[in-house]
């Protein structure tokens, strides 16, 4: 899939904290970026990718490429910057529609419950309670994320949508799309298919 960044280019995003306003395009002006753009705050499985991403946060930085979280609103935000699930740089979107520009799907209740029986999602809840993680139901819970991966001056490297709560870029392909495969160690990295012996759907999206 492809994606014009032109449409987003001029959208606005607020950091958090401190609540600097800056253009979506201020990102890639001058390197690298791989832009998480997360369900909620506290969505478990956001919290998760968020951890997973930690893992290769040091061979990103290493190599100049900025790794930046966007939520769609800035509810529960203190609680994931509190719990430092995240390594890079985090904001919030100033308008909800950047979402919707970016063709993230959104669920109805019915298929965004349907959803945690998924194999991958059961997955994800097993080592997300294994870390502790946590997840709470503030904010927009039916919306879903997804990520862009980008190059100086807007050169659209990836454009991925989540098709479900718990799906998400796996490191390997991120350090692969940046030519950095060779970074990549199975043993100590989130591979894409996340761990788990036993399966349950206690915890919420």
């Amino acid at each position: 899939m492809s994606f014009d960044l032109s449409k987003i280019s001029s959208q606005k995003v607020k950091a958090i904290p401190g609540g600097e306003t800056v253009e979506m395009q201020s990102f890639w002006k001058d390197q690298n970026v791989a832009i998480i753009f997360f369900r909620r705050w506290g969505c478990m499985f956001c919290r998760l990718w968020a951890k997973e991403l930690g893992e290769i946060y040091p061979i990103l930085k290493k190599n100049n490429i900025r790794l930046v979280g966007i939520g769609i609103e800035e509810a529960g935000s203190k609680e994931f910057v509190d719990g430092k699930y995240f390594n890079g740089d985090l904001f919030y979107a100033e308008d909800k529609s950047i979402y919707q520009t970016l063709e993230f799907k959104r669920f109805n209740l019915v298929s965004i419950i349907t959803s945690l029986f998924w194999k991958q999602s059961r997955e994800a809840i097993v080592k997300g309670k294994s870390l502790g993680l946590g997840g709470d139901l503030k904010g927009d819970w039916v919306q879903t994320g997804g990520a862009l991966l980008v190059g100086p001056g807007g050169r659209l490297i990836k454009y991925f949508t989540q098709t479900g709560p718990s799906d998400h870029l796996p490191n390997s392909d991120i350090l692969k799309l940046f030519d950095l495969e060779n970074e990549y160690k199975a043993d100590t990295m989130a591979n894409k298919k996340r761990d788990g012996t036993e399966c349950s759907t206690e915890q919420t999206s």
